[in-house]
């Protein structure tokens, strides 16, 4: 059993509970559960095998307390960022959650407990200081902050755990190792200086260089610890990411570098994030830490400025060297010279020297549009596997939404469309009419506000499923609200794919001179309740792409601008 950061022992409570698994297991079955969301299951996996060692359980409100007001623990042990279990107040209220209870905790994915926490306290958190103790600033445009306050319930419950079992892993099975496996790892093969790399992007060329360099300075070997839990929302999957890690292992002189995947939902919290990546680097084993520029950065805040200054977190982890018992090898950028093609730090950089760079920004426009990537910046296998994971524009899926009172055109449009982009043969299209999605998933919804968001709701999936594997989606439902349209479109562009919205402006009075079947009529009557735009409103689009008005242009003229616009934004045309 190693020493932690803070001189204690490796808290591996699956190997401390082992002896006890069937009997808590057994007890779990009788006790009321909870399931764990996303974060909460990344955490627990690491409370349990020591990963965040020294703690045994969720921190109760004195722990909570502390955390937030001098980054340590009641007992003074340093502890930077709080570890939480939310729960809702109808739970609470309920009796079912309070002081002295045991609760089991079940894995969201398969039900099956993993651990029973004894609760000690139930308490309601300040989320606005939280936000401002923990990320500097109560500002929404932090994606913690945001998550903090959109996601996170009302009360926090405190308490220590008991261990079933560790949540199933079912990718890279190979590249997944508890604390103590890892440090096992290590004696086997003989490593006695560790340096480990942070990252939750692809690696590239300066990467490299920037871990062998830190080695050789340190005389390491190179842990890649990449975060394959919760990262910042929007960064590529932790799928895409693995394959180019394992891509870049043999690039490294032989035995040097070895590849382990950290279970870890980040908080992006720059200065204390990076003193936490540091004690859990120091569980895991590991001698030497890479804290770089910005690290565990989010962006830019409400007002256009970086949260953090581009040092601070390098500045906080050496305020703290000394309890840390791991040693934090601080390194800026490095820039690529062509004239000697090489990386070297930037500040080593001599004046007047030529440098090269591309921003992430400029490498998600080369992937988006296919433009070409150079060799100098990263190696072709990366490319390879980027290109897989995030095809140009003209392989990409999309969805066209089109939204509209009944009897607009819509549907006619949307036929005709469907019909245009088959006859390309780009891509498959699937057409997804409103009475057909009411007939074939939606029969059993009525046309309330709620029923009406789960219908859009559902289109939405289908469309963000058939885009994923890059098909096309013509998607006709009259959709009359502002909210559940703008959760289609990010449910289709989380899946990867284009979200076009297309207005069907054709004004009320003209969709009911076309109806020839008496609908709007009995709807008028007052035979047909909760119809859009006789006695349901119909929110006319903040964001549509397109509007266009079949009372005015013919079907194929608006299918020609539909066309156009996507062969303006790369989905259709040269491939």
């Amino acid at each position: 059993m190693a020493n932690t950061p803070h001189g204690g022992q490796l808290l591996d409570l699956v190997a401390r509970d082992a002896p006890r698994r069937a009997e808590l297991a057994s007890e779990a079955a009788t006790l009321y559960s909870i399931t764990l969301n996303e974060r909460q299951l990344c955490d627990i996996e690491l409370i349990l095998n020591g990963g965040f060692s020294p703690l045994t359980g969720f921190l109760n409100q004195q722990d909570y307390t502390s955390v937030l007001d001098n980054l340590r623990l009641a007992n003074g042990l340093l502890w930077p960022v709080p570890i939480t279990l939310d729960v809702n107040a109808a739970q609470v209220q309920a009796g079912n959650i309070k002081q002295g209870t045991r609760i089991a905790l079940r894995n969201p994915q398969d039900d099956n407990a993993i651990a029973i926490i004894t609760i000690q306290d139930v308490y309601t958190p300040d989320k606005h200081r939280e936000a401002a103790a923990v990320f500097g600033a109560d500002d929404i445009a932090h994606p913690a902050v945001h998550y903090l306050h959109t996601e996170t319930k009302e009360f926090y419950v405190g308490g220590s755990l008991d261990a079933i079992d560790l949540p199933t892993h079912f990718d890279y099975v190979e590249h997944r190792f508890t604390p103590s496996e890892l440090r096992a790892h290590f004696k086997k093969l003989n490593w006695t200086r560790v340096v480990a790399f942070q990252t939750r992007n692809p690696m590239h060329r300066a990467h490299r260089e920037l871990t062998v360099r830190a080695a050789r300075l340190r005389h390491c070997n190179v842990l890649i610890h990449p975060v394959v839990g919760m990262t910042k929302p929007g960064d590529i999957d932790h799928y895409t990411r693995v394959r180019v890690y394992k891509a870049i292992l043999p690039k490294y002189p032989q035995g040097m570098a070895a590849l382990s995947l950290l279970p870890l939902a980040m908080r992006m919290g720059g200065p204390r994030e990076a003193l936490w990546h540091a004690i859990i680097r120091k569980n895991f084993g590991c001698t030497h830490f890479i804290v770089g520029r910005d690290h565990a950065g989010p962006g830019k805040n409400s007002a256009g400025q970086d949260f953090y200054g581009p040092y601070d977190a390098q500045h906080l982890v050496a305020k703290y060297k000394d309890e840390l018992d791991i040693e934090v090898v601080p390194f800026q950028m490095v820039a690529y010279v062509p004239e000697t093609d090489e990386y070297i730090p930037a500040d080593e950089v001599p004046e007047g020297t030529k440098t090269l760079n591309i921003s992430g920004t400029e490498l998600r426009r080369r992937l988006k549009t296919g433009a070409s990537i150079p060799d100098w910046f990263t190696y072709p296998e990366v490319q390879t596997i980027l290109r897989q994971s995030h095809p140009a524009r003209s392989q990409q899926g999309f969805a066209v939404f089109f939204t509209g009172f009944w009897n607009s055109g819509a549907a006619q449009i949307a036929t005709a469309l469907q019909m245009s982009l088959n006859q390309g043969g780009q891509r498959p299209t699937t057409l997804l009419l409103g009475e057909t999605i009411r007939a074939e998933l939606s029969s059993e919804l009525g046309f309330s506000k709620k029923d009406r968001d789960v219908n859009i709701q559902r289109i939405a999936f289908v469309a963000a499923e058939i885009a994923k594997c890059g098909g096309a989606v013509v998607a006709a439902p009259i959709a009359p609200y502002d909210s559940a349209r703008n959760e289609a479109r990010k449910a289709v562009e989380k899946a990867g794919g284009g979200f076009f919205l297309v207005h069907v402006a054709t004004p009320l009075e003209d969709c009911i001179k076309r109806d020839r079947s008496g609908t709007y009529a009995r709807a008028q009557k007052g035979e047909i309740k909760g119809f859009t735009g006789i006695d349901d409103p119909y929110e006319v689009p903040s964001s549509a792409q397109l509007t266009v008005d079949a009372s005015k242009a013919p079907v194929s003229q608006i299918v020609h601008e539909i066309i156009l616009l996507l062969e303006k934004e790369g989905y259709i045309g040269e491939r």
